[in-house]
């Protein structure tokens, strides 16, 4: 239901909201929505909450501001994003330089694990990004899907969430151009990659790495976790089990065989492995793609 507010009684706040309803299906199975919005304030403004199931992102698309999250304060200024769980208790408000905001209040089943993995890239609670036009486009469309008769709009909602939080992962990696200049500093680590690519069938160790790269390994796991979203170990792993899946699919090479191959080793330890990233065996694997 689309909600034109304008408080006439004390015009402190015009707002342009949708408070959206979504299936059950929504709720159990996709990240849904749950309001969204603009607002233009008039006098300045407060308001709080806490113990909301939900995520909260938006836009200072005017105007100055400021937030207060899990015990810090934040200057927020034109152009400024903030993404936190409304779980934990914050307030926000304009400051005299009057603001405006677009906001998406949403929710599923796995925003936990989700935001944990923001958290984890370095997202922050307030970052300013090169350009908000991304994040305003989502907005856009996800306020003219709500409005909609669609009757697959929870699926294309969905889909534009999904797509906001692929923005967000990607800027929580480039939070702010502060950032950006701490990185250019930072020892560029995608040799290491270019050698786990080409030597991942081979036996390797963080301390031949860091001895073979001159860096420190507890250095060289920090930044590469933070280039490649990753650790070592898992990075290698995926890249092993990868080429164990291609040559269980396209060769005829015996299983024992694909194992050391692939730098995994005894069977009874490429078995342990595969079925603990695939969920199957390596035979179960390859008869299912057989069929």
């Amino acid at each position: 239901m689309k909600d034109l507010f304008v408080n006439t009684q004390l015009p402190v706040v015009t707002s342009d909201r949708i408070l959206y309803t979504p299936s059950n299906f929504a709720r159990t199975s996709l990240l849904y929505l749950q309001e969204i919005g603009s607002l233009q304030v008039h006098k300045p403004h407060s308001t709080g909450r806490s113990n909301l199931s939900s995520y909260l992102f938006f836009t200072v698309t005017d105007g100055e501001g400021e937030l207060i999250c899990e015990g810090r304060t934040y200057s927020l200024r034109t152009g400024d994003c903030v993404f936190i769980d409304c779980r934990k208790q914050y307030a926000h408000s304009s400051s005299e330089k009057l603001w405006s905001l677009s906001w998406i209040h949403f929710y599923g089943p796995n925003m936990t694990a989700i935001y944990d993995k923001y958290l984890e890239r370095g997202g922050r609670a307030v970052f300013h990004p090169v350009s908000v036009s991304g994040f305003l486009e989502i907005c856009h469309r996800i306020y003219e899907l709500a409005d909609s008769d669609d009757y697959i709009r929870d699926m294309k909602i969905n889909s534009e969430l999904n797509y906001l939080l692929t923005l967000l992962m990607n800027e929580s990696w480039h939070p702010g151009e502060k950032h950006r200049d701490a990185d250019l500093k930072k020892q560029n680590v995608l040799p290491v990659k270019q050698y786990l690519d080409e030597h991942y069938q081979e036996k390797i160790s963080l301390d031949f790495l860091a001895e073979h790269f001159f860096i420190s390994k507890y250095y060289l796991t920090r930044v590469f976790r933070e280039q490649f979203g990753v650790s070592i170990s898992s990075y290698l792993m995926n890249r092993r089990v990868t080429k164990a899946k291609y040559m269980l699919r396209f060769s005829d090479e015996k299983i024992k065989t694909i194992g050391y191959k692939c730098g995994l080793g005894e069977p009874h330890y490429f078995s342990r492995v595969f079925r603990h990233m695939e969920g199957m065996s390596p035979l179960e694997y390859r008869e299912k793609w057989e069929k």
